[in-house]
């Protein structure tokens, strides 16, 4: 598929790109980017929040006639609204597809029975297009892991022969120790919203959790024994709430991307998802093309996002409400429910999956989110937003560990009965 997609690109002059703004739809418009730069093609980027009739509509009126459409990170669940692009289309995904899709090729690790919610992104999906195009493009895959990292996959089977390549090219190192950003260890426990500990965002509790280790500093500049002394200690704060799924991914292996800007992995999906939160798409597209003009900016604006996200795990604690099946919040106007929802369910309720609803002007958007342990008891998210959504006249999909809906105001109650209805369903409950 890899292959005849980049015969397809290969044979358009200019290339009409359409990609998510999270972390791994911005890096995976960040590849191709970068392939077709070098490959000499045109290209004109759009970076969108969710693929609906609107950006159909935008395409129809940018794309000229001979040009090619290629979605990065979207595309395979909205084939029905495709039907009305008559431009080719190449599709670079990794959600289950729904439907007969329009397009000329579809990249899908799902069509080769692969589950793209694990073992690889939107962003493994098109490097692998990126290598098709060129082999030299293997200096692209910090950037697939990177998408991997902010889409919280397993690093096996594909993601794990990418970053073997990876590695032996010389693009990514790899060292023990938390997976957090980089910067001073006060400042970092802070504000970073994973790993969400009992001291997160208080700065004097995390004074006196340092005193009492003896540590300070950058991260970075720790010692082998004092990182080992952090994580034992980060560890046991996890294990008295958390899920061992919590303490995997606060803990292990930390990518270093050795060609990027942005050297800490968890410091390039901050600035990536953030830029894309905030409609600053161009400046994590500059980043991810290698432009450190705005680097500067977009770091001190992900450091400011993440405070707000804890603020909003705060307020979100206090109004957790719990259904039968599923933990819940019915809110307006809250920042990244996405992060939100994964904190819930990851660190404070980890046994029901958890659904942010939020409503933002005259649309309310969900987020909802699950963990490896509950999909394997039977948990779909994509299927229950899918179907909830449907029944009060919106619409959502996604992964079966992390989902997505967009829905009418007024329907919220309705809706949460009905998600919570069907996950009781899959996990043969009530």
């Amino acid at each position: 598929m890899a292959r005849q997609a980049a015969g397809v690109i290969e044979d358009h002059e200019h290339v009409r790109v359409i990609s998510h703004n999270d972390a791994d739809g911005l890096t995976s418009a960040s590849i191709i980017c970068q392939a077709l730069l070098r490959k000499g093609i045109r290209f004109h980027t759009t970076i969108v929040p969710r693929l609906d009739s609107s950006v159909v509509d935008m395409v129809i009126s940018s794309a000229r006639e001979k040009d090619l459409v290629v979605f990065c990170d979207m595309g395979s669940g909205q084939s029905d609204i495709l039907s009305g692009i008559k431009n080719s289309i190449v599709i670079l995904d990794h959600h289950v597809p729904v439907g007969n899709s329009p397009a000329k090729v579809v990249v899908n690790p799902h069509l080769a029975g692969i589950d793209g919610a694990m073992h690889i992104s939107a962003s493994g999906t098109t490097y692998l297009v990126a290598k098709a195009l060129d082999p030299a493009n293997v200096d692209l895959a910090g950037l697939a892991i990177a998408g991997a990292v902010g889409d919280k996959q397993l690093m096996d089977t594909v993601n794990g022969t990418i970053l073997k390549e990876a590695i032996e090219a010389g693009v990514v190192s790899v060292r023990k120790g938390l997976r957090m950003g980089d910067g001073n260890i006060a400042d970092v426990l802070e504000y970073t919203p994973e790993p969400y500990l009992d001291i997160t965002g208080d700065r004097q509790k995390i004074d006196e959790f340092l005193d009492i280790l003896g540590l300070q500093g950058n991260v970075s500049e720790l010692s082998g024994e004092q990182m080992k002394k952090l994580a034992s200690a980060i560890a046991l704060k996890l294990a008295k709430k958390s899920t061992s799924e919590a303490i995997e991914a606060s803990i292990g292996d930390v990518y270093c991307l050795n060609k990027e800007p942005v050297k800490n992995v968890y410091d390039m999906v901050a600035i990536f998802n953030t830029c894309g939160r905030m409609e600053k798409a161009g400046v994590a597209l500059s980043i991810g093309m290698r432009d450190k003009t705005h680097l500067e900016e977009a770091r001190k604006m992900a450091i400011g996002y993440q405070r707000s996200i804890v603020g909003n795990i705060k307020v979100a604690i206090d109004m957790l409400r719990i259904g039968q099946n599923i933990g819940y919040l019915i809110t307006k106007d809250m920042e990244s429910t996405g992060m939100v929802a994964s904190t819930m369910v990851r660190y404070i309720n980890p046994d029901m999956p958890f659904v942010a609803v939020n409503q933002v002007d005259d649309i309310v958007k969900v987020s909802a989110r699950g963990t490896r342990a509950l999909v394997t008891k039977g948990l779909d998210l994509a299927f229950a937003l899918r179907e909830a959504s449907k029944a009060v006249g919106g619409e959502g999909g996604g992964h079966n560990v992390a989902s997505g809906a967009s829905i009418p105001p007024g329907t919220e109650e309705q809706f949460i009965n009905k998600v919570d209805e069907i996950v009781g369903q899959q996990l043969g409950k009530r």
